[in-house]
C-alpha cells in the first residue's frame, strides 16, 4: 500500500496497520508514536496530524484492533 497513499483516513488506517505490525514495542503509546513517526509524511497526516493521532488512539485503544 506504500506506492499509493491518499489524504484521506482510510488510507492512513491502512498504513498504520501495517506499520503497527512492524513495530515491537509492549507499550501501547510509545508504539503509537513510533507508527505515527513512521508515517509522518502519509498526506492525511501532514494535512491532519491530530486527526491522525486521534485516529490512531481509537483503533488501538476503543476498537481494540491489535
Amino acid at each position: 500500500m506504500k506506492d499509493k497513499v491518499y489524504d484521506n483516513a482510510d488510507s492512513f488506517a491502512m498504513s498504520f496497520d501495517e506499520e503497527w505490525a512492524n513495530i515491537d514495542c509492549e507499550d501501547l503509546r510509545l508504539k503509537i508514536d513510533k507508527v505515527l513517526e513512521l508515517l509522518c509524511d502519509h498526506p492525511f497526516y501532514v494535512s491532519n496530524p491530530e486527526n491522525a493521532r486521534k485516529m490512531a488512539e481509537f483503533r488501538i485503544f476503543s476498537l481494540k484492533k491489535f
